[in-house]
């Protein structure tokens, strides 16, 4: 009897098709209708199969939208098409060629969002065009349908071994029986091409190689590709049936062993044989050893210290003296390196992730992993971070154990005043300990990390001993391989620590310590360095440390400008971290307070949250005789000071200092009133100007002592502006030591007061000829816009400070 199979146009209308034979020459039945343009649905990690039931859900406006439409229409048909790059787009291009007609049954969740179906998937269709419409996508596809095949011995063969793979599957696995029963309830074993969709569907295969079977619509090629899955499928449940069996027989075995050890114990203890505590530290202490390497001296001290242990009744007070020394010994990393990594690539990024600009500092560092390198190992490294406050000291040493590879471990020489903080007590003492080297080293677990040394120059001394001389074995790279720690009492290898110590100045360090560490020093940062790192580094902290999300708080650059120029001209970040952190606080009370628009700071904002400038721009810059401004260099870096003079008519002539001048500026404010008091006709003075006058040289601001050797040249010129009554050049300032036959000697701090001449708006400065050497090393950055002049003597100086003013 004839059979008709009825097709959908591309308007969605049904009618009658003619009778069409497939490939193998049975007759074509169609039992639904289906529409010729379907929505498609893509699908990213594997595809279906036609005569399965299964659940979806669908992500997307769009496709939801696409799901309601087709229930509207009463057509209840999508696609189910694979992805060719399940994280590709969800374009056409992207589609494999074959897919699944599939119809809803059922709607059981939707929403804007998402939508779970039940779906029938029907027939495979080939995708004929498929395009990206505003309603999604969008295919016109001709359908393969399901042909009724004449069972030839073949393809029951086929159809068999199939049938006999699945029973060895459902052995090993319950839920394929499930399944097989759902099959069957809906389909027959007697159709191999429904047959070897149903196998293919119940694998684990790749996406890709369903689709494959998918889009083999020749019924033996298919199922000898299915029976291929298959086999693999079988053999992976094999594997896991046998691991699994493997670990559920190890459980037993320790369950097994459990309740013996229990019962053991049990048994133990009605005899009295149970192990004292005593013995369990013993064993814990042997068990600790497996794995070091103590040197000949320590193994020797742990065996006789063991042996000494099992005599001692644990209620003697000396045994807790043993078991502790016991624990020290053997809890240390004798022996135990990490891996040092000596990529500079890597070694560069990480640099410059966690430090903007400094980067002579990072060259440095770079450097010493460079010498690594070619020795294989950074043994006896002694760095010394010296700088202002706040310009990034520890965040670097951190910084180098994680270019290194090593573990980092920090602790504090600020106001240390026992030596046996450094080297330890003796264990005769009640509550002794190691010191703080061996303390850290415990904690570092390794024998070669890095270990920062904060604050080196505030170490101190008292009648309990001197920590700095104590330092002197510990940092010394011919003694510290055979470190004793009083403690200890034995030889602890630290040629292998990698030490960085910070220090804000050298002048309290004791030179015998300063002779064993490489100085490297970070000088500040200007302003626009500050500016990239607020940008950077400060804003995105504050604002995670507030709450707050990016965009709630923005704080321009302009704005950051006027922020570090009124509020934060220290060398170091800390003060300009602390006002950011300010803006932060106020503007989270805001938002506590229902405020949902952003804040963009302004200048209103920054005088609301953090008050008057605390700086005024143009203070250096007065056009006053008699004042210059010098330069100075501090532990808070450098700075810029301005030097009054003035002059009284007496009597009498007099000479006054006031600023809290220490001793060295004392002298160098009387070697300028000596040398412009000899020079008075060559400078355009009346010779007996100082018998009729009493001077008063004055270096604001009072409250703050200030001392060296530095403002010779800007006290001279000070006292000359005031005699003469001729201002100097605006924006410029000076430094350098004068003599009394007027030469000028050589500073130390440029790279410093150049920073603090720039953070001031100078562009004009004079340096000793002496220094030409150590401002031409300078980056270029640092000079830009830097007018230098470098003179020997001070009639230059005067050339220069008097000439025309711009």
């Amino acid at each position: 009897m004839a059979k008709t199979k009825i097709m959908a146009d591309g308007n969605g209308n049904h009618g009658p098709a003619d009778d069409k034979k497939d490939s193998e020459g049975g007759l074509v039945v169609a039992a639904e209708v289906l529409p010729k343009f379907l929505p498609i649905i893509p699908l990213k990690m594997r595809p279906t199969f036609p005569g399965i039931l299964i659940p979806l859900v669908v992500k997307g406006a769009e496709k939801i939208a696409a799901i309601k439409r087709v229930m509207e229409l009463g057509d209840r048909t999508i696609g189910l098409v694979l992805m060719k790059d399940a994280y590709g787009e969800e374009v056409p291009e992207n589609l494999h060629h074959v897919g699944v007609a599939a119809k809803i049954l059922q709607v059981i969740h939707s929403d804007e969002e998402n939508a779970h179906l039940m779906l029938n998937n029907v027939e495979r269709f080939i995708i004929e065009q498929a395009n990206k419409t505003e309603e999604g996508l969008i295919a016109r596809v001709t359908y393969h349908f399901s042909a009724e095949l004449s069972v030839n011995p073949e393809l029951q063969a086929y159809s068999m071994a199939v049938i006999s793979t699945l029973k060895e599957l459902i052995q090993l696995n319950p839920l394929f029986s499930e399944e097989t029963k759902l099959f069957l309830n809906r389909s027959s074993m007697d159709d191999p091409g429904r047959l070897a969709d149903f196998a293919a569907n119940l694998t684990s295969a790749e996406g890709q190689e369903l689709q494959q079977v998918l889009e083999t619509f020749d019924v033996r090629h298919r199922i000898d590709r299915v029976l291929v899955l298959l086999k693999k499928e079988l053999e992976v449940y094999r594997l896991q049936s046998r691991i699994t069996k493997q670990v559920e027989d190890k459980i037993s075995a320790r369950q097994r062993e459990f309740f013996l050890r229990e019962q053991l114990k049990m048994i133990k203890k009605e005899l009295g044989l149970e192990k004292e505590g005593k013995t369990t530290e013993l064993e814990k202490f042997t068990e600790r050893l497996q794995g070091l390497t103590l040197n000949e001296e320590a193994q020797k001290a742990v065996e006789e210290e063991m042996e000494k242990l099992q005599l001692i009744e644990p209620t003697s007070p000396e045994y807790n003296v043993s078991r502790n020394y016991l624990d020290w010994l053997t809890i240390l990393p004798w022996g135990k390196f990490s891996e040092d990594s000596y990529n500079i690539q890597r070694a560069r990024k990480v640099l410059d992730r966690d430090h903007y600009g400094l980067k002579d500092v990072k060259d440095r560092i770079l450097e010493f992993i460079a010498v690594g390198k070619m020795k294989g190992n950074i043994s006896g490294s002694i760095l010394c971070l010296v700088g202002p406050p706040g310009v990034g000291k520890t965040s670097v040493g951190k910084s180098i154990a994680d270019a290194l590879g090593r573990k980092f471990y920090r602790f504090s020489l600020g106001g240390m005043r026992d030596e046996a903080e450094i080297k330890g007590h003796r264990r005769t003492y009640i509550g002794a300990m190691p010191g703080k080297f061996i303390q850290a080293m415990k904690r570092a677990g390794t024998s070669n990390p890095v270990l920062m040394l904060d604050e080196i120059d505030k170490i101190g001394a008292s009648f309990q001993g001197d920590p700095a001389s104590a330092l002197l074995e510990v940092l010394d790279p011919e003694q510290n391989s055979a470190f004793r720690d009083h403690y200890l009492d034995v030889p602890f290898d630290l040629s292998n620590v990698m030490f960085v110590a910070t220090a804000n100045q050298l002048d309290t360090i004791p030179p015998a310590l300063l002779d064993r560490m490489e100085i490297i020093r970070l000088a500040g940062y200007i302003l626009e360095e500050k500016v990239e790192i607020a940008r950077r580094y400060l804003i995105p902290k504050a604002l995670d440390h507030h709450g707050l999300k990016k965009g709630q708080v923005t704080i321009p650059k302009d704005i950051l400008v006027k922020i570090i120029d009124g509020y934060a001209r220290e060398a170091g970040v800390r003060s300009l971290e602390n006002r950011i952190k300010k803006i932060m606080r106020r503007s989270a009370m805001e938002f506590a307070e229902d405020r949902t628009d952003p804040i963009i700071v302004g200048e209103k904002e920054v005088k609301e949250y953090l008050g008057n400038p605390l700086f005024n721009p143009d203070d250096v810059f007065e056009d006053v005789a008699g004042v210059v401004t010098g330069l100075a260099w501090t532990s808070m870096g450098g700075a810029t000071l301005q030097v009054e003079a003035t002059a009284m008519p007496s009597k009498t002539k007099g000479f006054k200092q006031t600023g809290q001048l220490g001793s060295v500026m004392v002298e160098s404010s009387e070697i300028a009133y000596s040398y412009v008091m000899a020079h008075l006709e060559k400078y355009g003075a009346a010779a007996d100007y100082f018998d009729n006058h009493f001077v008063h040289l004055h270096v604001p601001a009072g409250a703050t002592p200030k001392d060296g050797p530095s403002a010779g040249v800007t006290m001279t010129t000070a006292l000359i502006s005031m005699i003469t009554g001729k201002p100097v050049r605006r924006k410029m300032a000076m430094t350098g030591e004068l003599t009394l036959t007027g030469r000028v000697l050589p500073i130390g701090g440029v790279k410093e007061k150049t920073i603090a001449a720039r953070r001031s708006g100078i562009n004009t400065l004079i340096f000793p000829e002496g220094n030409r050497k150590d401002f031409e090393e300078l980056p270029a950055y640092l000079k830009k816009g830097i007018k230098a002049h470098f003179v020997d003597e001070y009639e230059q100086v005067h050339a220069i400070a008097f000439s025309k003013r711009r």
